[in-house]
């Protein structure tokens, strides 16, 4: 079975207060884009002479860690101990998606495993029972169940659907050879409220975005790494009606109303244009 976990981009991301349990409460929209890693799964042999349940292999770019400790294996597991009777796997992980970019490619492949198994295997969980043990495995996976545009509460957990369509728009992708650990973006925010939530400026059209929409980890994440920053406004001299880092970065976006030459503005960094 071969399933391919999509990327996400953040419309505003603002992170509102600081939770008793250490973690933050943010207000979001998540928007799927088609920029996809591939997961590829067999079931293992008997005669496989492997000590693990779930054997997965990664290639494309880097990812790195423990591959035990991957999500996708982390998804298995979660649904192992639900479902005993699961087969040992072999998983084959394709990474095109960029890491540590604030893209959400980890927690899709988590997801994508949830529901590949699902319905590989017949497990007949429900869509509102995937989002809940994907909440488990990591703050943004339940988005990627559904792979929908949402506005998210809480730690990204809370989804409610909404009626946003970019079709038409062409999305440029810039990714710095800079990893910025989430853990570390979330330490330099400073938690506040906006005057007007995302979820009602991307009823307005695209071009008013720029002043009104705004992810609260650039202004941490561009003192800490100011070549981040200097993409997003490249962006904007290259006609981006709105641009913005994704997540808690290092991507960073922009949507333009044509396509656009990136590698020769941008050499030796991750870039993309996708047609949305």
């Amino acid at each position: 079975m071969i399933v391919f976990p999509q990327a996400k981009i953040n419309l505003g991301l603002n992170v509102v207060e600081l939770r008793q349990d250490g973690y933050h409460n943010l207000e979001t929209v998540f928007y799927p884009v088609p920029l996809c890693d591939a997961l590829e799964l067999q079931a293992m042999d008997s005669s496989f002479p492997s000590e693990v349940d779930c054997d997965l292999k990664v290639t494309g770019i880097c990812v790195e860690g423990d591959e035990q400790r991957n999500l996708v294996v982390r998804a298995y597991r979660l649904l192992k101990e639900e479902f005993p009777q699961l087969p040992r796997v072999h998983a084959h992980l394709h990474k095109a998606i960029p890491t540590q970019a604030g893209m959400g490619g980890g927690s899709s492949d988590c997801a994508a495993m949830l529901c590949a198994l699902n319905t590989w295997q017949q497990l007949g969980l429900t869509e509102e029972q995937l989002i809940d043990r994907a909440a488990r495995l990591g703050a943004d996976c339940a988005f990627f169940v559904v792979g929908r545009p949402a506005y998210a509460e809480g730690i990204g957990e809370r989804l409610q659907p909404i009626e946003l369509s970019l079709k038409g728009w062409w999305l440029a992708v810039v990714r710095p050879d800079i990893p910025v650990p989430t853990k570390e973006a979330f330490a330099l925010v400073t938690p506040r409220r906006p005057e007007v939530n995302c979820r009602e400026v991307v009823d307005r059209p695209v071009e008013a975005w720029r002043e009104l929409l705004v992810n609260d980890f650039e202004q941490s994440v561009f003192a800490q790494h100011p070549e981040i920053g200097v993409v997003k406004q490249r962006l904007y001299e290259l006609g981006a009606a709105y641009s913005a880092m994704s997540g808690s970065g290092s991507a960073v976006f922009g949507l333009f109303r044509k396509p656009v030459e990136l590698e020769c503005y941008f050499p030796e960094m991750f870039t993309r244009i996708i047609q949305l």
